[in-house]
């Protein structure tokens, strides 16, 4: 919840138990939330109470009290109303107000702070001072999960993250560009990578009953200390990018469970065309209809298992080795064996990473 919509719950509630009006006035003399549409103080009045020394001023009708925040004038609240106990009404609800601003503001200040951090932007030695400012544990567990949708700026998803996480405080859910939804977990000791996967899936399926959107979510190796998050956001970065260049039947990605496609990723593009080549000569692989290209997903998924294979195709067994025998005469390698399978299967892959590379 927004400060504004914070604060104008706080003067209805005022007012509803009191019967006293309330209004909180910027400092240059313009209503900032008001229970009531009564007349402002003059403009010399309540410049006059701004230079004065005095926290509050009273006078038949209203009172006017002056709201601090780090020892700096922030907001005019003005009281209306004759009640016995309005000057201690007005004075519980100053400092309620400053209690607010100052939470709100550490609030805002953790975010940058983190948001900062995971850019890499202070030294190690900055980061703990800064932390232990802020009342941030800098020596507990903690893991990086990057959650993107399908569509950019997606507030529901952003509100469901928040909803899902809102019993933990002392997890932080930001932003650093359009590109994703940053949640920085602390873990429990008995915490593991099983659970980091868990959390993952939970989300995804979150986001999918409750925000109606897909998403993808990717997440970070644990770190121990503050001095590893900036990597571990990485990490996570990482994860999401591989996961949706090499993995486009999955939603989750764990930077410890890449596989190949973290090799891959690593090769300069010049040396994935050049394997390309070798193996395929003139031909591609944008050639392969997309029944072929489902029928060997659906085999290598399968562990090379013709059978099963045929099964869940719903196609004969000879159906598969007459596709098999046409794709081994295009390019020259047969899939039902090991070697020429795996070969083939890196060729998809690295033809997804050149297409991924040249279109960024």
């Amino acid at each position: 919840m927004k400060l504004l919509q914070i604060l104008q719950k706080c003067l209805e509630d005022w007012k509803n138990i009191s019967h006293l009006d309330f209004c909180l006035v910027h400092l240059d003399n313009t209503i900032y939330i008001s229970t009531c549409d009564r007349a402002l103080p003059s403009t010399e009045k309540l410049d006059e109470f701004k230079d004065e020394e005095a926290l509050c001023i009273s006078n038949m009708n209203c009172r006017l009290y002056k709201v601090m925040e780090n020892h700096q004038l922030q907001y005019i609240l003005i009281v209306w109303g004759n009640a016995e106990a309005a000057s201690t009404i007005g004075e519980l609800a100053v400092c309620q107000i400053e209690s607010l601003l100052t939470a709100y503001t550490e609030k805002s200040d953790k975010n940058v702070f983190m948001q900062n951090l995971l850019l890499g932007s202070y030294s190690e030695v900055d980061a703990f001072n800064r932390a232990k400012k802020l009342h941030i544990a800098t020596t507990v567990r903690r893991a990086v999960f990057l959650v993107e949708t399908k569509q950019s700026k997606d507030e529901n998803a952003l509100a469901t993250i928040r909803n899902i996480f809102a019993a933990k405080t002392r997890d932080f859910i930001t932003a650093i560009d359009d590109s994703g939804i940053i949640v920085l977990r602390e873990l429990q000791p008995s915490e593991d990578y099983s659970d980091l996967d868990d959390i993952a899936h939970m989300l995804v399926d979150m986001l999918n009953t409750e925000a109606m959107t897909s998403a993808w979510v990717s997440y970070s190796n644990i770190a121990d200390d503050l001095k590893q998050l900036p990597d571990a956001y990485k990490e996570a970065r990482t994860a999401l990018e591989v996961g949706k260049i090499f993995y486009t039947g999955k939603n989750v990605f764990g930077y410890n469970r890449l596989g190949i496609g973290r090799l891959i990723y690593q090769l300069p593009v010049e040396i994935c065309e050049m394997f390309i080549d070798e193996f395929f000569k003139e031909e591609t692989l944008d050639s392969i209809d997309d029944e072929t290209l489902t029928t060997i997903r659906t085999f290598f998924e399968n562990n090379l298992n013709l059978s099963e294979t045929s099964r869940q195709l719903y196609v004969h067994r000879n159906t598969l080795v007459y596709r098999f025998e046409k794709l081994q005469k295009k390019f020259g390698l047969d899939i039902r064996t090991f070697e020429d399978a795996l070969t083939f299967k890196l060729a998809m892959m690295v033809v997804n990473y050149i297409k991924y590379k040249k279109a960024n």
